[in-house]
């Protein structure tokens, strides 16, 4: 098998600001992998807060050693057993060599990634679309055009330096587009004393779940804040791999699981397993990114309670396309491996 880079830039729509920054444009390391005359397609993005800028991703996708594997097949198996891999990997690097190769092998194979993974039918998601923090009248006109194009469901960013900027936000949402689901995230920026002044305010709004209220680090008071909260209490930044979600399983509401946070498709399927049956439930998220980020995802989406597999709805031009979206619904189709293309290609689908 051959591999190759290419480092593209995915400028946003309009700035995305939340608690800790504001964001304009990622840059992605798109991985792809030969054999046999077909392609398998993979993507890492950039991220301040993983640490990961383009020089990082490349240097450590350029360490994946694929050529000495007869197959993508088994190339799949030595990644799970992490024999594909040295340590100190990011996940997201590993899983955007999984991404590859399961495009690959399922293309090999004729067959889309989601029958692989064990789901027959092609999953499709209602996905929450993200309003960053902005001006109550702009989220207002936002929720109401999302509603509009079938949206049931938005997440509002919170952690405003003044949390009443975050009320009257969510309420100009509520007030536009009242039959849509809210979701809350202010991205771990509020103390344990805010939080619980606030979360009674917005239940009483209507927010149906709040991620990552704490900041990351002390998941003992996450827990201890989701066991007197009005409402659900989703970890994220405190829940990145396996054994974070151990330590919070029945002590939360639910994790967010990003397969670039966790390390990939099948970092994500053990995660599921960890929380099945102890009252924690599973949110699929995502960072900012093309189709090609979010199509593994997207083939599990019938795994989760929420999915928020909106990244590349936030983008001015997605390069790639094949999961939908825009009418508020991102679907897995039937086609073999990931089932996208790149604008502008033929895809590779034989």
């Amino acid at each position: 098998m051959k591999a190759r880079l290419r480092t593209v830039r995915l400028a946003l729509a309009e700035p995305l600001r939340i608690s800790r920054s504001t964001m304009t444009a990622r840059d992605a390391v798109w991985l792809t992998v030969e054999h046999d005359g077909l392609s398998g397609h993979g993507e890492a993005v950039t991220s301040v807060y993983y640490g990961l800028d383009t020089d990082t991703l490349v240097r450590h996708l350029t360490a994946v050693d694929l050529g000495r594997h007869a197959d993508p097949e088994s190339a799949l198996d030595a990644l799970r057993h992490g024999e594909a891999t040295t340590p100190g990997t990011p996940p997201a690097v590993t899983a955007a060599v999984e991404s590859a190769l399961l495009d690959l092998a399922g293309r090999r194979a004729d067959t889309p990634v989601h029958r692989l993974l064990g789901s027959p039918a092609p999953p499709a998601a209602a996905t929450a679309r993200t309003l960053g923090i902005t001006a109550p009248a702009h989220a207002a006109a936002e929720a109401r055009r999302l509603a509009a194009r079938g949206f049931r469901t938005v997440k509002v960013k919170a952690g405003s330096p003044d949390p009443e900027d975050d009320v009257r936000r969510v309420r100009a949402v509520r007030d536009a587009a009242p039959g849509v689901r809210l979701l809350l995230d202010p991205n771990g920026a509020w103390t344990a004393r805010q939080a619980e002044a606030l979360l009674p305010r917005f239940a009483e709004l209507g927010v149906e779940a709040v991620e990552q209220p704490l900041a990351p680090g002390d998941p003992e008071a996450l827990a201890a804040l989701a066991a007197r909260s009005p409402l659900p209490v989703i970890a994220d930044e405190d829940a990145v791999g396996l054994d974070d979600v151990r330590r919070l399983a029945g002590r939360v509401h639910g994790v967010n699981v990003k397969l670039a946070k966790c390390g990939g498709v099948h970092a994500a399927l053990r995660i599921a397993e960890a929380i099945e049956g102890s009252g924690t439930e599973l949110m699929l998220g995502c960072l900012t990114a093309s189709t090609l980020g979010l199509a593994p995802a997207v083939h599990l989406a019938d795994r989760a309670r929420w999915a928020d597999l909106d990244g590349h709805l936030l983008l001015a031009h997605d390069p790639w396309t094949g999961i939908g979206g825009a009418d508020g619904t991102v679907r897995a189709s039937g086609r073999p491996g990931l089932g996208i293309e790149e604008v502008g290609t033929r895809a590779d689908l034989a």
